[in-house]
């Protein structure tokens, strides 16, 4: 089979890289194409995850966002038509799902995020199936016109995908050094997707969530920051200068959590990362997520509102010898009882074969 995949987010990156590898052995046809957005392009170069280059991240206006999404489509539309898929995968991608409707082609989607609704929207009525964790109820879906024989679940969170693939060990001495932390504790923080649909225009609380952070630990911990766009680079080190350090180069995410004694995260799929890996894990997210609730539920992730809650429970692990030990045997009978959602897309795709 001839297969197109479209590639929009480190997370994809990540997700869809071995999937790809795995179709590839058994002698399929694939293009991957991506578009020009700072961390996806940098990470695919690091993961030698090769994607074709298609268009560009529109940014946080919804003026810039439809155009650049349109011109995508466009674009997209023209390198698909000449690769002939017989199946596209994506993500719920806006621009791959239009595209493959209108090319008349199936098109298998992961999503793991129903409160991205203008995505789902744009995605989810024009797919073939949906696949999604096991979490997230039928009911999250009914209002975006798929039915449920369309929606595949699998028993597993989205990183176990490479997680569970994972063969590196990592030297937490070798990696201090590599990124200059002379402290002996480290928090690792990853802000909030703020360009993203589901956030513009939400007041939240996480600028002064990350203040206290920063004003109180800052002399005692390193204190690392992945920014996910340059304006929150430019905004992180006009703020805070030398108390943290801002990485301006995109990393291995597993390599970063690895050296982190806490995780801090804004929301996002590092979040639930860091906590399956077993790490101490705080999200300061504004928004609900099913795949947070089920790792809170869990004791796997702890959740905060505001500065006093965030200091005391840094503080609390920080003097507690063993938090981080049992995180990591709760985190380790949880992921093993976890499936790869790589085999569940692969069964999907055999059946396309066998028509």
């Amino acid at each position: 089979m001839r297969i197109w995949f479209d590639v929009l987010t480190p997370k994809q990156v990540m997700f869809f890289k071995y999937a790809v590898e795995d179709l590839k052995e058994k002698d399929h046809k694939v293009l991957c194409t991506g578009r020009n957005y700072r961390e996806c392009f940098r990470l695919s170069k690091l993961r030698k995850f090769e994607l074709k280059i298609i268009g560009k991240y529109g940014g946080s206006s919804k003026y810039d966002k439809l155009r650049a999404s349109s011109r995508r489509i466009y674009d997209l539309a023209k390198e698909v038509d000449k690769f002939q898929p017989d199946l596209c995968v994506s993500f719920s991608s806006p621009e791959a799902a239009r595209v493959a409707f209108g090319l008349g082609i199936p098109h298998i989607t992961f999503n793991d995020s129903p409160h991205a609704y203008a995505v789902q929207r744009l995605t989810i009525p024009f797919v073939t199936y949906l696949l999604c964790p096991w979490i997230i109820p039928y009911s999250a879906w009914n209002n975006l016109g798929i039915s449920k024989k369309q929606v595949v679940r699998y028993h597993a969170l989205d990183p176990v995908a490479w997680l569970g693939r994972e063969t590196r060990q990592f030297d937490r001495d070798q990696l201090k050094q590599k990124y200059n932390l002379r402290k002996k504790s480290t928090i690792v923080i990853r802000p909030e997707e703020s360009k993203a649909s589901y956030l513009i225009d939400k007041n939240t609380n996480i600028d002064n969530i990350l203040e206290s952070i920063v004003e109180t630990f800052h002399k005692t911990t390193n204190i690392l920051v992945l920014c996910r766009y340059q304006d929150q680079i430019r905004q992180y080190n006009e703020k805070y200068g030398r108390k943290i350090k801002v990485l301006k180069n995109v990393v291995d995410g597993a390599e970063l959590i690895s050296i982190a004694d806490i995780f801090v995260g804004g929301g996002g799929t590092m979040t639930a990362e860091s906590a399956l890996m077993g790490k101490p894990t705080i999200s300061i997210s504004p928004i609900k997520f099913y795949v947070d609730d089920f790792l809170i539920r869990n004791g796997l992730i702890h959740k905060v509102t505001n500065s006093t809650q965030i200091v005391k429970l840094l503080i609390q692990i920080q003097n507690d010898n063993r938090f981080s030990i049992k995180q990591n045997n709760r985190a380790q009978q949880i992921l093993k009882n976890m499936e790869d959602p790589t085999n569940t897309l692969m069964k999907i795709v055999d059946r396309f074969v066998a028509l």
